[in-house]
């Protein structure tokens, strides 16, 4: 995936973004043969919720939750989870997971009458929650993240970018109503 000349700092090498800050998850494994990338899916985490800086997402994608932290992290003590990306309110961006992998996202899921989405996403967690607005670093680097994961892989396309609600109905709201979709999509067209 290396491309030729001067190397931007928003493009993928080796299935990882250059300019992120890399955090290996435990909580991966190989995609199903034949299995691309062929959709992103925006999801919203905050740690402990509706907290943000806490390092506690990490903790999480690395099997480390200490439950003592504070009460709403018990129940995720035995969460096996992770996601490729996340993005930090201030719009930096950590990798858990290689973009050919499989990172453990989307959970019991559906897109297009396809059952399983982690064998075909990409997972892109957004600092926030469903009520907060994300911050404009945050949709900076999205945006970048996304030009460059449509760039690495033919196989994705720019409308092939999703809410975990979109995949989850019912189940899941993130990245929820304070996320600006139009946003998003004007800025992806530009």
């Amino acid at each position: 995936m290396e491309s030729t000349g001067a190397r931007e700092p928003w493009e993928v090498v080796s299935h990882r973004l250059r300019c992120a800050r890399r955090c290996d998850s435990p909580n991966q494994d190989a995609r199903p043969p034949g299995s691309v990338p062929e959709l992103v899916v925006v999801h919203g985490i905050s740690l402990p919720p509706g907290r943000f800086g806490t390092g506690l997402v990490d903790a999480l994608f690395c099997n480390a939750i200490d439950p003592e932290r504070h009460p709403d992290l018990q129940e995720l003590c035995d969460l096996r989870v992770s996601a490729h990306l996340l993005i930090a309110r201030d719009g930096s961006v950590t990798q858990y997971v290689p973009f050919d992998r499989r990172a453990w996202h989307a959970g019991v899921s559906s897109w297009c009458g396809r059952e399983g989405c982690n064998d075909f996403a990409i997972g892109i967690e957004l600092e926030g929650t469903d009520e907060t607005p994300y911050a404009d670093a945050q949709y900076t680097s999205l945006v970048a993240t996304i030009q460059a994961l449509l760039r690495a892989y033919p196989s994705l396309e720019a409308d092939a970018v999703v809410g975990h609600c979109d995949i989850a109905p019912g189940r899941k709201t993130d990245p929820g109503p304070a996320f600006d979709w139009r946003r998003l999509r004007a800025a992806l067209r530009a």
